[in-house]
């Protein structure tokens, strides 16, 4: 058998976004994000879920002309997942570079979502990328690949998940410029909800006024509250002819929670709502 390279080139309509996506700023983290990115810094995105993080990142992939090649990250996510593998095809043992290894290779913005979830020995590959190495080890091709200056990589996760287990160690952490999120305003939460589900004002602020509700819920028997992408599923909902709160109850309530005493709780406050 022979034994092939294949650095697969990135494909404009794969990873370039063509459209601007609609993000709108809560404080000044495009600012923030534009300047470690011109000075090679790598970012981590902290918040909780369903608050922007990833339309944030494909906006910035929008704003700086960049590819971006986003990766979910889980408990089964192995080094070789980012980096590459030996693969057999026609009888010839191909390499093909992993998510992260491309993304080096050409330039992009790589996005690893919910970091902690991946394991621990996985998230070390990164480390030399996120100093001023900026280089990614290759060892079944014994390479050391170079970062260029277009290449940023950023993570996200969710502080309120952390546990013992499932934490971002100080190592990884104190390589990044961090940048935390939250839950827009209550009136630029009714914006966002209108422009992306085209709900009228008086609706969307209702749903903001649920989201609320069930945000003080937190830690009395919800682990979260209704994210502002939870909203924009009810919003889309209503828009489409459902009551608000059956769609409180389809898009909002069953999201949050499997509980049978929680759920009827939630439902009493949407039905006290609309």
């Amino acid at each position: 058998m022979t034994q092939k390279i294949s650095a697969k080139a990135l494909k404009p309509e794969e990873y370039f976004i063509t459209e601007e996506p609609y993000y709108e700023a809560v404080g000044n983290e495009i600012e923030i994000f534009e300047a470690a990115d011109s000075n090679k810094l790598p970012v981590l995105l902290k918040g909780p879920t369903g608050c922007g993080k990833t339309r944030f990142m494909e906006h910035m992939a929008w704003r700086l002309k960049r590819p971006l090649i986003t990766v979910s990250c889980h408990d089964d996510l192995t080094a070789s997942d980012l980096v590459g593998r030996y693969l057999i095809s026609g009888g010839e043992t191909v390499w093909i570079d992993g998510p992260l290894a491309r993304a080096v290779r050409h330039g992009a913005i790589c996005y690893l979502d919910e970091i902690v979830e991946a394991r621990k020995d996985t998230v070390v590959v990164i480390h030399p990328l996120a100093d001023d190495r900026r280089v990614l080890p290759i060892e079944k091709l014994g390479e050391l690949l170079e970062a260029g200056p277009d290449f940023c990589l950023a993570l996200s996760y969710n502080p309120g998940y952390q546990s013992v287990l499932k934490d971002l160690k100080q190592s990884t952490r104190q390589r990044f410029v961090a940048l935390e999120f939250d839950y827009p305003n209550a009136e630029l939460e009714k914006k966002i909800i209108m422009s992306e589900s085209a709900l009228d004002e008086h609706q969307a602020a209702q749903l903001v006024k649920f989201a609320r509700m069930t945000r003080n819920l937190k830690g009395s028997g919800l682990e979260e509250g209704a994210s502002t992408r939870l909203l924009v599923h009810a919003g889309k909902l209503i828009t489409s002819g459902i009551t608000p709160v059956t769609a409180c109850q389809s898009a909002i309530n069953q999201a949050l929670t499997d509980d049978t005493e929680m759920l009827m709780a939630i439902h009493e406050l949407s039905a006290s709502v609309f």
